[in-house]
């Protein structure tokens, strides 16, 4: 089970971009029973270096990627070695920023949608609340339409080919709709779980650590 000793060393740091759900990011993996904090997008490098965590995840936000002077991640969050979460803004901000390209979408989704699998890869894992389907909750305007060289499309739908991304070798991981956000099903939070499980279990070592979805 989850010792308090885990739970300091295992650190997440979330990156707030201004999300509506950002709160809820830092209590579903808090509710994981790993530690987080949740800090501005802007935090400086030396900051990030000094709370030394074990994986980063980008929020979501309302701006727009592609726009003069819209938000960007501080780089020093590709160059760490950690594993990366970009979820919604977070995901089209990192795309951006390692040579990807977004655009605005012709058709704006906000509310339920069902997310075909493409590539099950360690994020995906076994996930799924259709077979080879996830049934999410997606809320944005703009969408990726190329990803950065070593990355792969893991998940579409049809109005949004590019749904979820991985480049497994830098272990960064893309998702373009809230699993923080619950709906009819769990399966969302289980994408949450799943980076976590990934960050403290494969990355940090700690096998016996207990991991629930709520």
């Amino acid at each position: 089970m989850t010792t308090n000793t885990q739970i300091t060393e295992d650190r997440i740091l979330i990156l707030d971009f201004g999300s509506q759900y950002s709160q809820l990011i830092a209590r579903r993996v808090r509710e994981a029973g790993v530690y987080s904090e949740m800090y501005a997008y802007d935090m400086s490098e030396e900051d990030i270096r000094a709370f030394n965590p074990n994986g980063i995840i980008l929020s979501g936000g309302p701006e727009s990627v592609h726009l003069e002077g819209s938000p960007r991640a501080p780089q020093v969050v590709f160059e760490l070695g950690v594993p990366v979460l970009g979820i919604c803004y977070g995901l089209q901000t990192m795309c951006e920023q390692l040579g990807g390209k977004v655009e605005p979408g012709t058709v704006h989704e906000f509310g339920y949608a069902e997310v075909d699998i493409v590539v099950r890869d360690q994020l995906i894992g076994q996930l799924q609340d259709r077979e080879n389907q996830l049934h999410v909750w997606m809320s944005h305007g703009d969408k990726v339409a190329r990803i950065p060289e070593g990355f792969q499309v893991t998940a579409s739908t049809p109005s949004c080919p590019i749904a979820m991304v991985s480049d497994e070798t830098r272990r960064f991981y893309g998702i373009q709709f809230h699993p923080e956000v619950h709906i009819l099903r769990k399966v969302q939070n289980y994408c949450l779980t799943s980076y976590t499980r990934f960050v403290v279990v494969v990355v940090c070592g700690h096998q016996n650590i207990l991991l629930t979805c709520v």
